[in-house]
């Protein structure tokens, strides 16, 4: 599903229903967060891969909390609304004037609510402090196909920002203006419309490789296996490098966004 202080799986068409199988890892306390557009809007994101716009709102204590660098308050909601963007006959999604997608009908809405204990509910394994997730079809009804488990998984490593994988945007501090470098070495790959380029890679054991993000909105590169390898954050504009030492092909994904998939093909020296 997608988490409102993230976003991190993608919907299909008309009932909004996640990629993801179904699963909840503890009883829900959450219900549909009425008017929650009458909050701050503190965020939207343009998603060519699902050709989607969204937004995200947060109330104004919690916008001000983060842009004092404390943490969310107990009570805080923060919801996700996700919109089909308006595309033309041959499906590409039309722009405004300033270059963004245009919304067309509700697909889903999704909010991460913050409570005194919720966390007791919660398997200890995937616990976000006291966060809890639900997932909502257009008409305010619990998706119960969503995999609400995901999302404890996806926002766990993020326990120093309160369990937030947006928090650079609700602080006011994600750059949006920045201007990434353009990297094309051998060892470089850049992330642009939520697409990895190259997405296969081939490297020598013991190169560093960097991917650059030239997204509005922030990646991480999540190694897939058991090692469970995470780069950094890379917010607009930043990079994130890793190393491999052994030889093998190692399969990755956005951490944030699994949909975005690559390939590191690492030759013995």
């Amino acid at each position: 599903m997608v988490a409102a202080g993230g976003e991190h799986c993608r919907y299909g068409g008309g009932g909004g229903a996640s990629r993801c199988a179904a699963g909840a890892p503890g009883p829900n306390k959450l219900v549909f967060p009425e008017g929650y557009d009458k909050g701050v809007r503190y965020a939207t994101v343009d998603r060519p891969d699902t050709k989607q716009y969204r937004e995200f709102y947060g109330p104004a204590e919690a916008v001000k909390a983060a842009r004092e660098g404390k943490p969310m308050p107990y009570g805080t909601v923060l919801t996700l609304a996700a919109y089909a963007a308006k595309v033309d006959a041959n499906g590409v999604p039309l722009k405004d004037a300033n270059g963004r997608f245009i919304k067309d009908k509700l697909l889903a809405v999704n909010s991460m609510q913050k409570g005194q204990g919720f966390g007791a509910d919660i398997p200890a394994e995937v616990r976000n402090g006291d966060w809890i997730y639900q997932s909502f079809t257009p008409d305010g009804k619990v998706n119960d196909k969503a995999n609400l488990t995901a999302c404890f998984q996806c926002h766990l490593p993020f326990v120093k920002d309160d369990y937030l994988t947006n928090m650079a945007k609700l602080a006011g501090r994600f750059p949006g203006d920045a201007k990434p470098v353009a990297r094309s070495g051998a060892l470089d790959v850049t992330i642009k419309d939520f697409v990895f380029g190259p997405a296969t890679l081939k490297v020598s054991a013991g190169q560093p490789i960097t991917w650059t993000n030239s997204d509005d909105t922030p990646h991480q590169i999540s190694v897939v296996g058991a090692k469970g390898q995470r780069s950094d954050l890379m917010l607009k504009g930043q990079t994130a490098t890793l190393q491999f030492d052994e030889a093998g092909n190692i399969a990755y994904v956005c951490g944030l966004h699994p949909g975005m998939k690559g390939t590191i093909e690492v030759a013995a020296r």
